[in-house]
C-alpha cells in the first residue's frame, strides 16, 4: 500500500467520525444551522427587510420569509451583481456561478467563501466515505478525470464569474493535482466535441482509475475511446475502479455503461448544484444519498401536490415522511433564503435522512391530470431495458395532445437505442404497465380510455447530441430534459427520428 493510499484511509476514518456526529443528531444539527444563518445575515439588507432579529422559530421564519424562486429573488441578486455589499450575505460573494435560466436568460448564483468550502468538502467527503466503507484506496495513486466546463473565469464588478464546475476546478487539492486530467489547456476548450476528442488523446494511454461527470457526456467520452482504441474502456483502463456522477439518474444508462466498460465498477452519486451541495451516496449496498445537514444549508420541504396552493405547508426535517414527493426549499450561507431550487426529492430513509431525486417541479407531464414525474418514467425505462435486453443512449417523454385522425391522445417516448429491444411490443407494454402501477392517475386515464397506450418514437444514432448542439447546450453541465408538459423538446427532436 502506498503512503498516499494509507494517508487517504486515515483521513477517511476521521471524516467518517465527524459525519456520524451530525448524521446521528439531525434535528439538533439543522436547528443550529438555522440559528447561525439568521444571526450571520441579520444586518444584511435582506435580513433587515425581513426582520431576522425578531425570528425566534421556524414559524416566524415562514411568516416573514416567503418561498422565492430566482425570479422573485432577482431584485436582491441584481444589487449584489452591481457590486453592492451586505445585501443577501455579509460582504460580497467571491464568485457568481452563471447558469441558464428558463425565463430570465442567464442566472447569477452568489457563492461565498463559506459556501464554496462546503461544496468542496462535500465532494471530497463523498470519496472519503467510499474509502472508509469499502477499504479501497488504491485508486488515489492513479489518474482521475472530471469532465466539466471550462475553468476560465471572467469578472463582474470585482467578483469572479464562471460555471460551477469551472469554479470547482480551482479547488482541487495539491496532492491530487498531479493525478488530475485533462490538462488545463484542454479543459479550457469551449467546443465540447473538440474538447472530448482532445481528452481522448490525452487520456488513452494513461492509468485512469476515477472518472467523473454527467452520465450522458461521459458516455460520449467512452464511445470515442472505444472507437479510437478498439478496446472496451475497462480493458483500456485496467485499474478503472470508480465512476462518480450527478445531474441525472444513472440507472437508465447503467446497462450501456457496463457494456462500454466491459465490467462493473463502483459508482458514487452526487447531488450538487450551483446553489449548494445537498447529498451524496454513502453506501454501495443501500439506495439513496445522505442529506448533508451540516453544510451551511437549512432545508424546508413542501409536498409537491400542494406546492401550487396559495399557502402550502412548509415542513422541516423532523416532519417529513417516507416516499412522499417534496419540493426542496433551501436557505444557505451564500444568501439564498427560502429558495425554491426546483428539484423534487423523496426520502427513502429517516435514520439517517437519505433522499433520491425524483425530478423537477416544473418538469412533469400533467396534460391530462396525471402528474407523471421523472422518477416514474426512469423506473419504467429501467425495467423495460432489463426485461427486453435493450440498451439506450438517451430518452425523453412528452404528451401528444392532438394525434392524427380520431386517435386518443398519448404519451410519446422519444428513445435513442444503442440496442433495440428483442420485442418492441413487449418493451412498450412494460413501459406502460410500469407507469400505470406507479401512478394511479395515469392508470385511471388509460383504464377510462382518456389516453391510449404510450408510443415509442426511435431517434437516430447521435440524434440527442445533435439536438443539444443545435440549441447550444452540448456538453458541460447541460442535460436533456427528461420529460415536459409541452412538446418543445419533442418537436425539436422530430427531425432526428427514424
Amino acid at each position: 500500500m502506498s503512503i498516499k493510499s494509507l494517508g487517504a484511509k486515515i483521513f477517511a476514518k476521521r471524516i467518517a467520525k465527524q459525519t456520524a456526529k451530525w448524521r446521528d443528531n439531525p434535528i439538533v444539527t439543522q436547528e443550529k444551522v438555522f440559528r447561525q444563518l439568521l444571526e450571520k445575515a441579520s444586518a444584511t439588507k435582506f435580513g433587515v427587510d425581513h426582520g431576522f432579529d425578531n425570528i425566534k422559530s421556524h414559524e416566524d421564519f415562514v411568516n416573514k420569509v416567503p418561498i422565492r424562486d430566482y425570479e422573485a429573488l432577482k431584485p436582491y441578486v441584481e444589487e449584489v451583481v452591481a457590486g453592492k455589499e451586505d445585501i443577501l450575505w455579509p460582504g460580497k460573494p467571491v464568485y457568481f456561478a452563471k447558469t441558464s435560466g428558463t425565463t430570465s436568460g442567464a442566472k447569477y448564483i452568489p457563492i461565498t467563501d463559506t459556501s464554496i468550502k462546503h461544496q468542496v468538502n462535500a465532494s471530497r467527503n463523498a470519496i472519503l466515505n467510499y474509502i472508509d466503507e469499502t477499504g479501497n484506496a488504491d485508486f488515489v495513486t492513479g489518474r482521475m478525470i472530471f469532465l466539466q466546463g471550462s475553468p476560465e473565469l471572467t469578472e463582474k464588478n470585482g467578483v469572479k464569474l464562471g460555471r460551477l464546475s469551472g469554479i470547482s476546478a480551482h479547488y482541487v487539492p495539491n496532492y491530487l493535482q498531479k493525478n488530475r486530467l485533462p490538462s488545463w489547456e484542454t479543459n479550457c476548450i469551449d467546443d465540447w466535441e473538440t474538447k472530448v476528442n482532445t481528452i481522448v488523446d490525452e487520456t488513452m494511454n494513461e492509468d485512469m482509475t476515477v472518472i467523473a461527470g454527467i452520465p450522458s457526456w461521459v458516455q460520449m467520452y467512452f464511445e470515442k475511446l472505444e472507437n479510437k482504441s478498439g478496446k472496451k474502456v475497462g480493458d483500456l483502463f485496467k485499474n478503472f475502479q470508480l465512476f462518480i456522477y450527478g445531474g441525472v439518474n444513472y440507472e437508465p444508462y447503467r446497462a450501456k455503461f457496463e457494456g462500454l466498460i466491459g465490467r462493473k465498477v463502483d459508482s458514487i452519486e452526487l447531488f450538487p448544484a450551483s446553489e449548494g451541495f445537498f447529498a451524496y451516496q454513502d453506501s454501495q449496498t443501500d439506495k439513496g444519498m445522505l442529506l448533508l445537514l451540516n453544510s451551511g444549508i437549512f432545508y424546508e420541504f413542501v409536498k409537491a401536490d400542494e406546492f401550487f396552493e396559495e399557502n402550502p405547508k412548509r415542513l422541516t426535517i423532523k416532519d417529513v415522511e417516507l416516499n412522499v414527493n417534496y419540493v426542496m426549499i433551501i436557505s444557505t450561507d451564500a444568501g439564498l433564503w427560502a429558495y425554491n431550487l426546483g428539484d423534487t426529492i423523496q426520502f427513502i430513509s429517516l435514520k439517517p435522512y437519505k433522499v433520491i431525486v425524483s425530478g423537477r417541479i416544473k418538469h412533469f407531464i400533467s396534460a391530462f391530470g396525471e402528474h407523471v414525474i421523472a422518477k416514474e418514467v426512469e423506473e419504467a425505462m429501467q425495467l423495460a431495458v432489463k426485461e427486453t435486453g435493450a440498451s439506450i443512449n438517451e430518452f425523453t417523454v412528452a404528451p401528444q395532445i392532438t394525434p392524427e385522425s380520431n386517435q386518443l391522445p398519448y404519451h410519446e417516448w422519444l428513445v435513442e437505442f444503442e440496442r433495440e429491444p428483442s420485442d418492441m411490443d413487449k418493451f412498450v407494454e412494460l413501459l406502460d404497465n410500469s407507469l400505470q402501477k406507479q401512478n394511479s392517475y395515469y392508470f385511471d386515464l388509460i383504464d377510462g380510455k382518456v389516453l391510449q397506450t404510450l408510443k415509442v418514437t426511435s431517434i437516430a444514432e447521435g440524434g440527442f447530441n445533435a439536438y443539444m448542439k443545435s440549441i447550444g447546450k452540448l456538453g458541460g453541465q447541460n442535460k436533456i430534459q427528461r420529460l415536459a408538459n409541452d412538446r418543445k423538446v419533442a418537436d425539436g427532436l422530430s427531425s432526428f427520428s427514424m
